[in-house]
């Protein structure tokens, strides 16, 4: 595995996408163990689609429009979702424990919403699609060709796990009522931006 793709992979991991706003706004609403678990919901799904990716069947998906169009608009539909209920939320501004759920639920719904926010993003099996031809040879083994295709997801996780850390520890500050409404609203504003883009994307 060259440093060069590992140099693509760790800017595309870095910059903020949808994920890294879920994770961020679960690890302030539910704590560390609600993001951790938004995190590994997250990389569950991107092991998949990188799996998808080095086996041939990714390219099935992306090429067959049906099954790409369906999978693009059940993820913008999931993103405006997200969006409504951070937007609510801020709208509201009420944040009494009665809305906040029992840890276990927290953990579930984070690991939920980390995986569908992923999964359902056919933008990431372009993605994979289009890198790993660039680095791994036709006649590579299919271990290095999943060795590729799981540096992303792997490199990511720790990448999100790190913003659950950093989102942790201005937890408290962010919990106030005014500062809550600001993260939410932002968080919604952002989702929607992300579910427009996606809704722009030509696969």
């Amino acid at each position: 595995m060259s440093w060069e793709f590992l140099v693509v992979v760790l800017a595309v991991v870095i910059v903020p996408g949808a994920d890294f706003v879920v994770t961020l706004r679960n690890t302030v609403a539910g704590g560390p163990g609600a993001g951790a678990a938004t995190v590994v919901g997250v990389a569950t799904a991107s092991l998949i689609q990188g799996t998808l990716a080095s086996v041939g069947l990714g390219t099935l998906i992306v090429r067959s429009q049906p099954v790409f169009t369906t999978l693009k608009w059940v993820g913008i539909a999931y993103l405006a979702f997200l969006a409504a209920q951070a937007l609510r939320s801020a709208w509201r501004g009420r944040y009494d424990p009665a809305d906040h759920p029992a840890e276990p639920d927290r953990r579930g719904r984070g690991l939920r919403q980390g995986f569908l926010c992923n999964i359902t993003n056919p933008k990431m099996m372009v993605f994979y699609l289009s890198l790993l031809p660039q680095f791994v040879g036709q006649g590579a083994s299919a271990w290095s060709w999943l060795g590729h295709a799981w540096a992303l997801p792997l490199i990511g996780t720790a990448w999100l796990l790190a913003v659950v850390v950093l989102g942790a520890a201005v937890r408290e500050k962010l919990l106030r009522p005014l500062a809550r409404r600001v993260t939410d609203a932002v968080s919604g504003l952002a989702l929607l931006g992300f579910g427009a883009r996606l809704a722009l994307h030509r696969g």
